[in-house]
């Protein structure tokens, strides 16, 4: 899967829990539902999301880098 959509499915559950977090526990939860959207927000001037970082680290998704790469098979030298 690709970086951009895992972003926006973690960004949107985000925001779903915390809402109903903030309904049924407290309504503190409706900071969290404001920092994502305000990462979302910053992300789309400075080219710089935490989430994608992170998910760099852990080597998900497609756009993650070498990390994940897998190195093509030698052929085998015959004689």
């Amino acid at each position: 899967m690709k970086m951009h959509m895992l972003i926006r499915r973690f960004a949107g559950a985000f925001i779903l829990a915390s809402l109903l977090l903030a309904y049924y526990h407290s309504r503190y939860w409706l900071w969290f539902t404001a920092f994502v959207g305000f990462n979302l927000f910053q992300s789309s001037f400075t080219n710089v999301c935490p989430m994608e970082m992170i998910l760099k680290k852990i080597c998900v998704g497609r756009d993650a880098g070498s990390c994940c790469a897998v190195e093509p098979a030698q052929p085998a030298q015959g004689k």
